[in-house]
């Protein structure tokens, strides 16, 4: 049964080609061991060129060592080309904080990645099969997964630099026993298996047992659901990226959309085009999100304020700002600065633009990156700074004074942009200039012998 649940899927997805080299994880577990001995079988048929990798993690002392003495056993019992690494992972999480399960997958693909550079290999072949395509989908699904994460573990998947295939996810854990006791396949025990303690293993000592009481072939139904909603995403992410092309505004280190092209987008293509970007942003898939972070961008982008922030895993923020909407891991808290800006010299700001000061006997143009005020209604020197609370201004052609917080909402600033906008005062502390947005009643209105300009460049 076994056999023909792998060919069926090899065939269907063209897992193997003739004249390849496989790359083969093995753990010394049942699983992989059929897995082995499967593709031993396939090797003159296939003209196949086998290595097997295993990682000894140290989780189980000396446990641990001895499954990797009994996988470099086999391999050398079988002609099988063996590399075997020993790497103590708990030390690893005790420094780095991640979990076990994090960690271990972490340093064993590492170690898959390293043996496939020197052997040239682009292929691993694991041995996941159906019931922990169950197990994982479940998983998945009541943590809130959204998009392809709830298709689980797929047939094959490319990577960078090679491709991860599954042969055995048609078939149950059942059928990989059978196989075993069929061609007396000698395996190892991982106690640590049994242990309710995970949660991966309270799925498949409560869950997946009354699922298959109800329906013995359920691991078949929910691999067709598997592959069908990759189907449906495939197809649902190719016009979603469509759309995504209209509305990206900046595409880098961050992503900036336009809110307004995001909003008139279908709600279905809407979820899409976010998992796009975050697929873009994020060198590996974080567990953590869910479909709970798409639906709270959603809803930010929607609600009527203008401003608004979203942190997500691994430090990514979501910043709202008008009709943009920015994904990035910039810190957007800046330093606060303040010069002095001397006549006929300037000042560099932070953002690389510059503010010169310059004496002159007659005014220059007018826009508002130029201040032009008459020498002596002024008090030198003059300060360009960063804002700080409660800062108000005497606007011309306004009675009275105004908020530079509202001044910066009123010219739609984004939100990210107001920590370092230049603010220019004189020497009594009086705001005469917010380049490029706002001049103060300082302005030169009158004759004057002499006239200070500042230029915003």
């Amino acid at each position: 049964m076994l056999e023909d649940r792998a060919r069926q899927a090899i065939n269907k997805y063209g897992l193997i080609q003739q004249g390849e080299r496989l790359l083969i994880g093995v753990s010394g577990g049942a699983d992989s061991m059929a897995l082995l001995h499967f593709l031993c079988g396939l090797r003159k048929e296939y003209n196949l060129q086998l290595v097997v990798a295993h990682v000894d993690h140290m989780f189980r002392g000396q446990q641990s060592y001895e499954d990797y003495v009994f996988v470099e056993k086999y391999c050398g019992e079988w002609g099988i080309s063996f590399e075997g690494t020993r790497i103590d992972v708990p030390a690893y999480i005790s420094k780095t904080g991640k979990s076990s399960h994090g960690a271990s997958r972490e340093v064993i693909y590492k170690v898959y990645e390293e043996v496939m550079g020197r052997y040239a290999i682009h292929k691993l072949v694991l041995a996941h099969h159906g019931d922990e395509q169950l197990e994982t989908i479940l998983m998945r699904l009541t943590r809130g997964a959204s998009g392809e994460a709830r298709a689980g573990i797929q047939m094959r998947r490319t990577l960078q630099t090679y491709e991860i295939i599954r042969p055995f996810l048609y078939a149950s854990k059942n059928d990989v026993e059978n196989y075993c006791r069929k061609y007396g396949i000698a395996y190892r025990l991982d106690e640590s298996n049994l242990k309710p303690v995970y949660a991966r293993n309270r799925y498949r000592l409560h869950v997946l047992p009354f699922l298959k009481k109800e329906n013995a072939q359920v691991h078949e139904h929910f691999q067709r659901f598997s592959e069908e909603l990759l189907e449906d995403e495939a197809f649902l992410n190719s016009l979603a990226n469509e759309h995504l092309e209209a509305m990206v505004l900046k595409k880098d280190k961050e992503v900036k959309i336009s809110i307004g092209a995001f909003l008139q987008t279908p709600k279905p293509l809407q979820r899409r085009c976010i998992h796009l970007i975050l697929n873009y942003l994020y060198f590996e898939r974080q567990e953590d999100l869910s479909a709970t972070h798409i639906e709270s961008m959603i809803t930010l982008f929607q609600n009527s304020h203008p401003s608004g922030e979203i942190h997500l895993p691994a430090g990514l923020k979501v910043i709202k700002s008008y009709n943009e909407g920015i994904f990035t891991f910039r810190q957007t808290q800046s330093e606060p600065y303040s010069y002095t800006i001397h006549i006929q010299g300037e000042v560099v700001l932070p953002n690389g633009r510059i503010i010169a000061a310059s004496v002159n006997q007659s005014v220059e143009g007018k826009s508002n990156n130029i201040f032009i005020a008459n020498l002596e209604d002024l008090h030198l020197p003059l300060i360009v700074r960063t804002r700080k609370n409660g800062d108000r201004m005497r606007v011309k052609g306004l009675n009275g004074s105004r908020k530079v917080k509202d001044i910066f909402i009123d010219k739609k600033i984004p939100v990210t942009e107001r920590a370092s906008w230049p603010i220019v005062e004189d020497a009594k502390g009086e705001i005469i200039w917010i380049p490029g947005l706002s001049k103060s009643d300082k302005e030169a209105v009158k004759e004057s012998k002499s006239f200070i300009t500042l230029k915003y460049v």
